[in-house]
């Protein structure tokens, strides 16, 4: 509950600090006075938007602070642990500041840490709700009506459910959507692979295959003029039976080993020959072997032309060197067999997205099935509610459509009509056609007590709701409001005694001024001051003594 809040320098309130305690408390005043000023600065204070006028004439900035007992408030100590804003020394209470300079820079606290503004609207909607004078409106609205029923019916899970069926479906859906759309490019570009790899197939070329084409092509391009150098070279190793070299060098080897005796200096030109004579026979014998292995073999030669001239021309069809062409093929043929799993992955998609779609359907016609068991005992418990504010001809009738073959939605596949009847023989309709401001007020008002409830929110703000109604209506709806300050905290600005008098505490906004600055003062009654404050507002300002009379007995005094 809100049990204290400070304000400072907000428009024309230069400081004002309110303890707030459990049960109902009327706010009223004089009209101008500013009645609604300490719940414009709640609102600021729990996250709406700040303007720069909102700050009082010649001060820096506005202050807020608001002060909770979040001791019996579990799912608010949660959310305080969860987001690290909990006060350790006292987990039990809870600080919320709102500061706007003047020129409009804003900035807000929980419990001491900066935070930022969307984490204090969803820490505030869980601590007060707060009914404008004209937010009865919300309920003509069908998302607001639709909203309010999934509040009471408490189907959290059914909604979560559908909500993530509609995700799966969602993107499901968008993925099939794209490979239909990109479908005949794909099977464009798989026609088109098909004859390329078939292509490459039939060519397979491996890796380094070319190289060696290269060289096969270089060496048998050349096989006549290989073979006679070859020739040439036995025969000046050896063959040559005049002069060759291994002859002479034989020669010179037998000469030194005749004189190697004479002189040992020789052993080293010796051992040098003997090796070049090894080298020379060795080197011919490698000569003839290569000689007798060159063949001229035209047919090889044409093969290996015609596959080399091929390389080249794929290559070139391919844009790439004919060194890499097996990469390619390898590239394409790997991008043909993702396009043939894409065409069966489509199937399989499509499959896959009507089985989706049937689960979301289940699932959303769950969701229907418990919004029409709960709509039966909303419309009840509003026609009750509105039938004790003086209209006891009222009728509620909550109707939802459901249609399984409209476009999914995150929310479900239903339409929500919330029909009102006021007078008999009257048929039920749409608010906005049946009902005036007033009655339209008191339905707001039924609605947002039973909501309250649902909703487990501990302190309800509601300003000046009671606007179009008087008399009898006033006090039901008083009475109502005294009811529901039994059972949570209950702050009410209105105009109306009835109203005024059911409240279990009172208090009293003043407008002060001396002629130069304006100043408004919020001031707790005590029992006399009430009924004085009550009787002004029977009678006006002059206080009758059957005003006061009028006052004492409505405060059962």
């Amino acid at each position: 509950m809100l049990v204290h809040i400070d304000i400072k320098n907000f428009t024309v309130v230069k400081h004002v600090e309110l303890s707030l305690q459990n049960g109902l408390t009327a706010i009223t005043g004089e009209t101008g006075a500013g009645k609604s000023i300490a719940l414009d600065a709640l609102g600021l204070c729990l996250g709406q938007r700040a303007d720069t006028n909102i700050v009082r004439q010649g001060s820096q900035r506005a202050e807020i602070v608001a002060h909770f007992d979040v001791n019996k408030l579990e799912k608010v100590k949660a959310w305080l642990n969860e987001e690290m804003l909990s006060q350790e020394d006292n987990p039990d209470e809870c600080f919320i500041r709102r500061v706007v300079s003047k020129e409009g820079r804003s900035k807000a606290f929980i419990n001491g840490v900066a935070v930022t503004l969307s984490q204090v609207k969803a820490l505030g909607s869980k601590l007060i709700h707060i009914h404008g004078q004209n937010d009865h409106h919300q309920f003509l609205k069908a998302d607001n009506q639709l909203a309010l029923l999934d509040g009471y019916a408490q189907h959290q899970s059914l909604l979560a459910q559908t909500k993530s069926a509609y995700a799966h479906y969602s993107e499901q859906s968008k993925t099939l959507k794209a490979l239909q759309t990109a479908q005949q490019q794909r099977l464009d570009r798989v026609n088109l692979l098909q004859y390329q790899v078939d292509e490459l197939n039939a060519f397979a070329m491996v890796e380094g295959e070319f190289e060696q084409l290269e060289i096969d092509f270089k060496k048998l391009n050349s096989i006549q003029e290989l073979i006679q150098v070859a020739e040439k070279s036995c025969y000046v190793l050896k063959d040559d039976d005049d002069s060759n070299a291994l002859s002479l060098l034989n020669t010179a080897l037998k000469g030194i080993q005749d004189n190697l005796d004479t002189d040992p200096e020789l052993n080293a030109s010796y051992e040098l020959l003997q090796s070049a004579v090894i080298q020379v026979q060795e080197a011919y014998t490698e000569l003839s072997h290569y000689q007798s292995g060159l063949e001229t073999d035209p047919e090889q030669l044409q093969a290996i032309e015609e596959r080399y001239a091929t390389a080249l021309e794929l290559s070139r069809k391919h844009g790439t060197s004919p060194e890499k062409l097996h990469q390619v093929h390898s590239e394409l043929a790997n991008e043909f067999t993702q396009l043939q799993n894409d065409e069966a992955s489509l199937s399989l998609l499509e499959q896959s997205c009507a089985d989706s779609l049937a689960g979301y359907r289940k699932k959303a016609y769950a969701l229907f099935e418990s919004r029409q068991t709960a709509a039966e005992k909303l419309s009840k418990e509003i026609a009750q509610s509105i039938q004790q504010m003086n209209l006891p001809h009222a009728v509620v009738n909550t109707q939802i459509l459901h249609n399984d073959k409209d476009k999914p939605h995150g929310l479900g596949n239903d339409e929500i009509q919330i029909l009102v009847s006021v007078n008999p023989g009257q048929a039920p309709d749409v608010m906005e056609r049946v009902v005036s401001g007033g009655e339209l007020a008191r339905i707001g008002l039924a609605i947002q007590v039973i909501r309250s409830r649902d909703y487990s929110i501990p302190t309800m703000v509601f300003d000046e709701v009671d606007t179009g109604i008087s008399g009898q209506t006033a006090s039901i709806v008083g009475k109502l409001l005294n009811k529901l300050g039994a059972q949570s905290q209950v702050i009410c600005v209105t105009h109306l005694p009835q109203v005024a008098a059911q409240g279990h505490h009172q208090l009293f906004v003043t407008k002060l001024t001396d002629g130069i600055t304006t100043e408004t003062k919020v001031l707790r009654l005590t029992k006399e001051e009430r009924v004085n404050e009550i009787a002004r507002l029977l009678a006006g300002d002059e206080l009758t003594d059957t005003a006061i009379a009028n006052a004492k007995d409505l405060l059962k005094l």
